[in-house]
């Protein structure tokens, strides 16, 4: 297999790294022995290249990478995103205050806000952690807040967490979009 990933992408300071040990003991098989390539901010089809055993110098018009051959993006940088990681989708939960929370990333220039609506209703602002870390998001991507918001409950509910992505769209062939919802059945 072969895989392209863009050289402004390691050499523009971010923490592109060729790893060989993890936690000072050699790699593993199964974390990409002999050598993982890791370049955050990019989807992990062009830059988390484990087993990796050669590297070569071209362009993109030059070299035909695996997954580029498919219809995905050549450079694939990831999109401004977030996740609802409670409560679960379809799951049931008890009447009263029921937490949102979640966890939402921006490559290079992070998360200053986040927004939760209820049912269709007004966006409201849910509290975000007030730690900002590089290496917090999707796949270690970087520029990450984790976010929750409490909403009493009464009756089934869809919670969304919005970004400014617009209108949803899958992620061939280069990264979802839209507001994730979450529909929870509420007892009482």
């Amino acid at each position: 297999m072969t895989i392209g990933t863009p050289v402004s992408a390691v050499t523009d300071g971010r923490a592109a790294m060729l790893a060989i040990a993890m936690n000072g003991e050699p790699l593993l098989p199964e974390h990409g022995f002999p050598v993982r390539m890791i370049v955050p901010g990019l989807y992990g089809y062009v830059s988390a290249t484990k087993w990796l055993v050669d590297l070569e110098l071209s362009t993109f018009d030059a070299f035909d990478p695996y997954w580029v051959r498919r219809g995905w993006e050549q450079e694939a940088p990831i999109k401004t995103s977030s996740r609802i990681d409670t409560p679960k989708p379809l799951s049931t939960a008890k009447a009263g205050k029921i937490m949102v929370a979640g966890v939402a990333w921006a490559q290079h220039r992070g998360i200053s806000g986040v927004e939760v609506r209820v049912d269709g209703g007004a966006w409201q602002k849910a509290t975000l952690s007030t730690s900002v870390t590089p290496i917090c998001g999707a796949n270690g991507s970087g520029n990450g807040r984790l976010g929750g918001f409490a909403h009493p409950a009464g009756t089934s509910h869809r919670r969304e967490r919005g970004h400014p992505a617009g209108e949803a769209d899958g992620p061939f062939p280069n990264g979802s979009t839209g507001w994730q919802s979450v529909l929870v059945t509420v007892e009482g």
